[in-house]
């Protein structure tokens, strides 16, 4: 009697730890859905918002993905800067600091991965990675402007994508903002019980910079705040560590989303300053 009632114990025990293991798979690939890529397809803005003519320009991957980008120039332009964007909504969230670039000196060129506002296809790790190299050979091929005048510029998740852009092709400049190391390491920070092992298996994505960024020769600077709530300073920390030089680090204060704008005159001035410099090496 005892042994059946133990039997029947471990059998319950077993259903229910199997039920668990298969929510949390679940949870880790909605989060992996919802959690690393969250596009939004509604423009809510446009760079006329802010006063900034501009050219609406759709691309073909070389997969043939039809993206959604705007072109907006300015009078001798310092350099051109081709802006990978978060996450997280589409190129119409990110009007304010399209300007403050803009009013710095440096045409911006910024694309919608697959999937995000008017940009065709779905999301992915080397999507994101095909859309940033497309968009960089029509800068190249199409508006004419010579690699070294261009600023690859990645905020967040977008900073990985443009390190792998900037490890691709190994010219230019590179301003990566808020950047993490992998996504084993955020996966990690997120889900601190789980062995690394397991969240090897089970993350779709590898978004790995940390590698990446020892083999970049290109100017680089990595833009970091203490405060970053999402992307902890010490991922941006380590990446400029072991970054190969040329280099700089720039620190801030505030949130994620807000440092940027915390700092906004000392933010611009820092990465007109750090072109600059790196232009008049070139000469």
């Amino acid at each position: 009697m005892l042994a059946s009632i133990f039997q029947k114990f471990i059998f319950q025990t077993l259903i229910i730890f199997s039920l668990l293991i298969i929510f949390f798979l679940l949870y880790v690939k909605y989060f992996e859905k919802k959690g690393i890529f969250y596009p939004t397809s509604e423009i809510i803005a446009t760079p006329k918002s802010k006063g900034l003519d501009y050219q609406e320009i759709y691309l073909l991957t070389e997969d043939g993905v039809r993206l959604n980008a705007w072109f907006i120039e300015v009078e001798n332009p310092l350099a051109t800067l081709l802006f990978c964007h978060g996450n997280a909504g589409n190129i119409s969230h990110r009007v304010e600091i399209i300007k403050m670039f803009h009013d710095v000196g440096l045409n911006v060129f910024i694309f919608d991965y697959r999937g995000y506002g008017k940009s065709q296809g779905r999301p992915s790790e080397k999507g994101l990675y095909q859309d940033a190299l497309s968009s960089y050979k029509y800068l190249l091929q199409e508006k004419k402007i010579l690699p070294q005048r261009i600023i690859i510029y990645g905020k967040s998740i977008g900073g990985n994508v443009a390190i792998n852009l900037a490890f691709q092709i190994k010219n230019g400049f590179l301003i990566c903002d808020s950047a993490f190391t992998s996504a084993l390491d955020m996966g990690k920070h997120l889900f601190p019980f789980l062995p690394r092992f397991f969240l090897r298996s089970i993350l779709g994505v590898r978004f790995d910079a940390f590698s990446k960024i020892k083999e970049i020769s290109i100017p680089k600077l990595i833009i970091h705040s203490k405060d970053d709530e999402i992307v902890p300073f010490k991922y941006g920390e380590k990446l400029f560590i072991y970054a190969s030089p040329p280099k700089e680090f720039y620190i801030l204060n505030g949130s994620h989303n807000e440092a940027v704008f915390l700092h906004s005159r000392e933010y611009i001035s820092t990465v007109r300053r750090f072109v600059e410099k790196y232009l008049e090496g070139q000469k």
